[in-house]
């Protein structure tokens, strides 16, 4: 159907000029004639077309936008022309580059040729020999409503060629930011002469022949020679995005598709981003013998309008939540809310309590430092080593979910260029460039890997340096940078043997090099042991769970919904909590002791200084969790017990032994050993802060120090004077 498009044009005049909302007070806004202003006295660069206000002004006009988005695209920046030119009258708009001069030396040079010619009342307005594209120094967006839902990738097909359309995918790959050509300006070497050529392209050939009558008539065949002072660039950018998973069929791979990026809305989002994309749907014209390689059959690229970055719109979100709800701030200041926010993380998933709570502390992480120029990460690494069918793999996808930024990828599935960054070919210069893998995606995220033991080694070592440096450093094909990955690591592998065998070591069961164990903070050892009690109560919570689709009821423990969770920890990372110096004498001997321990059980592989880092992590996540800006005594101390935890896990000969002792058979232990060690001194008697001290230091509380004096008090062989010191008697 033909369109009256002086009629559309005289509809888009009326909308820009007469379309107001009303403020808080009741006044009158015109929003889009205010901008006319603004554009004409060059305050303002870009013009962003919302649909919802089109539609309120005219159903009919924002659906024929919406149908025909390129006609209607300079249509919009032809009546802008006009309304600019009708608000600026006689005077020329301001200058300020280099290429304002340029157009304004020209204009008035024809003014004064004309003035002279005495041929003024012929042309009444010098600008109408200029392309139009160059003497715009505007830019017109539409964006799409709000109610309207972004199509999936494989979803676009030929039908919506020509069409405003929304997409969302994540972001893989952004190109840098070049400067693409607008307007051509040439000078004839002959006639002197100015011609210029409008590209509206990816690509162009330049003019040689000067068009000029004088040339022409004279056939003097003056030779052009390109001007760059005098042409037009813009910004322009090629991004590629890539369906979400949740929306890919079961056996298919994701589906790809260009965006081409021009001026303000470049750099709005880089890869990892999750993203909502408006932009008009064209087909890519190739020409020479791409073109007839290709045949028929045309590839299409998005011509972007507007990019609404979804990831740093969350993350604001999550930010600028503000306070919890009266009811949420109820629930976390309960007494037991550190216990409530791990049973929250998978409730689905039974027992696991303490393993639950070391992610919980991942999914928080500690405060980075820079020591002089050295940095130390914040980001807590935890490996889950453990028998088949002990639900590693769903915390991680829980975790995965949870994160408001993660990855997830598998060992077989994965190699060290897509765990990194892969050097790749640009189509448009052919020059290399990066693209980054899963771990510069997650950056400022959460990556899980799944069959971390199934890794080839090679493939392994590459994310050493992400692990501790928290940078990936690149020199391959002549590029050379370092890029980001501040991500914390959360792995789970099976045992060596595919079950943990008790018949051999540690080392052997676990199979991974001493270097790469060493940079995760946090090791456990999950096995599957058969025992009546403990596997009635999983199997009743498995059946129940597969039958009602929720966990069971916890009397006084009712989980927290996922959003919430969310919203709680990204309170949490607000806070950068400080270790105090009365704290550093206790962390000082829990690594001491725990040395000790390793040297006389001849376990040297997992006890390295790094340990010692990894509690102060772990304690600065709790002091986090807290919403405390210092980290306090019950923080090292439950960060201490983890660590303790963690480490039986890892002997199951030493749980089974230290499950056999009490905690008051471990402190009369401790009490023996310092008053022999005292005997050597001058005192006989005990610093009850120096035993306090070493009872944290093995992972138990100020409580089982205070029954064991009592109950040996009371045997009369151990007392307490009044300076709270112990003594023998």
């Amino acid at each position: 159907m033909a369109l009256d498009f002086d009629k559309e044009k005289e509809k888009i005049r009326e909308f820009i000029k007469n379309f107001y909302s009303e403020s808080e007070d009741g006044t009158k806004v015109f929003t889009y004639a205010e901008q006319v202003v603004e554009l004409a006295e060059r305050t303002q660069v870009a013009v962003i077309i919302n649909n919802d206000d089109v539609h309120e002004f005219d159903p009919e006009l924002h659906e024929s936008i919406r149908m025909n988005a390129r006609r209607f695209h300079q249509l919009f920046q032809e009546v802008m022309d006009e309304l600019i030119r009708e608000h600026l009258g006689d005077r020329d708009p301001p200058v300020i580059d280099a290429l304002d001069s340029f157009i304004y030396q020209r204009i008035t040079m024809d003014r004064a040729h004309k003035n002279a010619e005495g041929a003024m009342g012929e042309v009444n307005d010098p600008r109408k020999k200029y392309p139009p594209q160059l003497l715009r120094r505007y830019e017109i967006m539409f964006k799409s409503r709000a109610i309207e839902k972004a199509m999936n990738v494989r979803d676009i097909k030929a039908a919506y060629v020509g069409k405003l359309v929304t997409v969302g995918g994540a972001v893989i790959r952004a190109a840098e930011v070049r400067p693409m050509a607008s307007v051509m300006t040439y000078t004839c070497d002959t006639c002197g002469a100015e011609a210029y050529q409008p590209v509206n392209g990816p690509t162009f050939t330049p003019a040689v022949q000067c068009p000029s009558k004088d040339c022409v008539e004279s056939r003097a065949n003056g030779r052009l020679h390109m001007q760059i002072r005098g042409s037009k660039m813009v910004k322009f950018q090629e991004i590629k995005i890539q369906e979400h998973s949740d929306q890919v069929p079961v056996g298919s791979i994701p589906r790809l598709l260009s965006i081409n990026v021009y001026g303000e809305m470049t750099r709005a989002c880089a890869p990892g981003d999750s993203v909502r994309i408006t932009g008009v749907l064209v087909p890519l014209l190739r020409q020479g013998f791409k073109q007839i390689a290709g045949g028929l059959v045309t590839e299409v690229y998005l011509e972007a309008h507007m990019i609404e970055n979804l990831s740093t719109r969350e993350e604001d979100s999550l930010a600028s939540a503000g306070e919890l709800t009266d009811e949420e701030i109820d629930r976390v200041s309960q007494d037991n809310f550190y216990d409530l926010l791990a049973y929250s993380i998978a409730p689905e998933i039974y027992g696991h309590t303490d393993v639950k709570k070391s992610l919980l502390l991942a999914l928080v992480g500690g405060v980075d430092k820079n020591a002089n120029g050295m940095k130390i990460r914040g980001a807590l690494n935890i490996l889950l080593m453990g028998d088949p069918g002990v639900a590693k793999s769903q915390l991680l996808s829980y975790v995965d979910r949870l994160a408001p930024r993660s990855q997830y990828t598998t060992g077989r599935g994965s190699s060290g260029v897509g765990l990194t960054a892969a050097v790749m070919k640009d189509q448009h210069t052919g020059e290399m460039t990066l693209e980054g893998g899963a771990l510069v995606l997650a950056d400022r995220g959460i990556c899980c890997i799944d069959e971390f033991d199934k890794m080839v080694d090679a493939d392994r070592t590459a994310i050493h340096e992400v692990m501790e440096q928290q940078t990936i450093s690149i020199a391959k094909a002549g590029i050379l940078t370092t890029l980001n990955a501040r991500v914390s690591i959360i792995a789970a592998a099976n045992p060596a043997y595919g079950r943990y065998n008790p018949h051999k070591t540690i080392e052997q069961n676990v199979d991974l090099p001493a270097a790469l164990l060493s940079r995760f903070d946090v090791i456990w050892l999950l096995q599957d042991k058969a025992d009546r009690d403990a596997d009635k109560r999983l199997a009743q919570h498995i059946t129940y769970v597969h039958m009602k689709g929720h966990q069971p009821e916890i009397t006084g423990m009712q989980p927290m919904d996922m959003a919430t969770v969310r919203r709680y920890i990204a309170m949490c990372k607000k806070k950068e909590p400080i270790v105090e110096e009365k704290l550093r004498e206790k962390i000082v001997d829990m690594y001491v002791e725990m040395r000790r321990e390793s040297r006389e059980s001849a376990d040297s592989t997992f006890t390295s200084p790094r340990l010692l880092l990894s509690v102060i992590r772990m304690a600065t996540a709790l002091a986090r969790l807290r919403l405390a800006d210092r980290v306090n005594s019950s923080d090292v101390d439950e960060a201490i017990r983890l660590m303790h935890t963690s480490k039986a896990s890892l002997r199951p000969e030493l749980r089974e032994r230290q499950a056999k002792e009490s905690p008051k058979d471990i402190v009369w232990g401790l009490l023996r050993q310092m008053r022999e060690s005292a005997r050597g001194g001058n005192r006989s008697d005990i610093e009850w802060d120096a035993i306090l001290q070493k009872v944290t230091a093995k992972g138990l509380s100020e409580e089982d120090l205070n029954k064991t004096v009592a109950h040996y008090r009371d045997l009369n062989i151990l007392m307490v004077d009044r300076h709270n010191r112990i003594s023998f008697i």
